[in-house]
């Protein structure tokens, strides 16, 4: 298994070369540049700021003088954020980006893992059909409608049940408050609630039929331990091996939640980076969620492996 980690690793150097020549000349063929304004600059300082950045060369030159500085892990300065490094940005991001994705994966995976086994331990009947409705209008819907309707009901309009009042802030972070993290946590882990209980339905509904589970249940078995300690461990192979790119979903996601509830996240970064020409803070928030990507996919298969003893990557 270690060899097999080792070839993936070595084969994902060149997917992230391509992927950053990609994000590299895709920002420079863009309209604008980083210091297009309505109040154009005189010629003399304008061209001095570019030459401070490199931006007066040709491009294929900027091209390699920016290999040559990520060969050392220096993503350079940002040409927005004045005394920040790209670097610097994405360390004070990170934190809660991570805070808010684990935390919707985490709710994901308990209400989905749970909705799913009901579901198939009552197929065909109504809880089953339920549930499966409500996943599908899940899936269907995008995290940017589902979140100004989440914030009309409980944040402008105001929500109260057996007197109690429901409303929620509908923007900022407020160091991570759980008032603040509720909505924003919700509509990002929707989609994947709905997915991971339609996986887990279906795989369950296989192995609940297999025949180790019929012998389990004719031995006299408790059909809690039969679900808990055979059944569901088989039926959550399939959710391994999505949940390295949901993971990563829900991180590319929060892009777009970042933005709206007004959360200081590196999603947050990459959009103002992207509408200000910011090139090389959007190139380092590309190169993050794509190494981030590749190493989650590389430890959703060895995950896999763990678990079903019939998968081998040592040939």
């Amino acid at each position: 298994m270690f060899s097999y980690a080792i070839r993936r690793f070595l084969g994902a150097i060149p997917t992230l070369f391509i992927i950053i020549t990609l994000g590299f000349f895709m920002m420079r063929i863009a309209p604008g540049g980083p210091f297009d304004s309505n109040r154009r600059l005189p010629p003399e300082i304008e061209h001095n700021i570019k030459a401070a950045y490199d931006l007066d060369k040709p491009v294929y030159q900027q091209y390699f003088i920016y290999l040559g500085k990520l060969s050392h892990l220096d993503f350079g300065p940002s040409f927005k954020n004045k005394d920040f490094t790209v670097s610097q940005l994405i360390a004070d991001g990170l934190p809660v980006s991570a805070e808010l994705g684990l935390s919707a994966i985490a709710l994901a995976l308990l209400l989905g893992l749970t909705l799913g086994t009901i579901a198939a331990l009552n197929q065909n009947r109504i809880t089953d059909h339920s549930v499966m409705t409500v996943a599908m209008f899940g899936i269907t819907i995008p995290n940017f409608v589902t979140a100004p309707i989440l914030t009309l009901i409980f944040g402008v309009y105001g929500v109260s049940l057996f007197g109690l009042d429901l409303s929620l802030p509908v923007g900022g972070w407020n160091n991570g408050a759980v008032r603040n993290m509720i909505l924003p946590v919700i509509v990002l882990a929707l989609p994947q609630i709905a997915v991971v209980s339609r996986l887990i339905r279906g795989s369950m509904v296989e192995v609940l039929r297999s025949n180790y589970v019929r012998t389990a249940r004719a031995k006299g078995l408790p059909n809690r331990l039969v679900v808990f300690r055979h059944a569901l461990r088989a039926a959550v192979l399939p959710l391994v091996s999505y949940l390295g790119p949901a993971i990563a979903a829900i991180l590319t996601g929060s892009l777009v939640v970042e933005t709206i509830f007004g959360i200081p996240g590196i999603g947050r970064y990459f959009t103002n980076g992207a509408l200000n020409r910011d090139y090389t803070l959007v190139l380092g928030v590309v190169i993050y969620y794509a190494a981030f990507i590749i190493v989650l996919n590389l430890l959703a298969d060895l995950l896999y492996a763990v678990l079903d003893p019939r998968v081998r990557y040592d040939q």
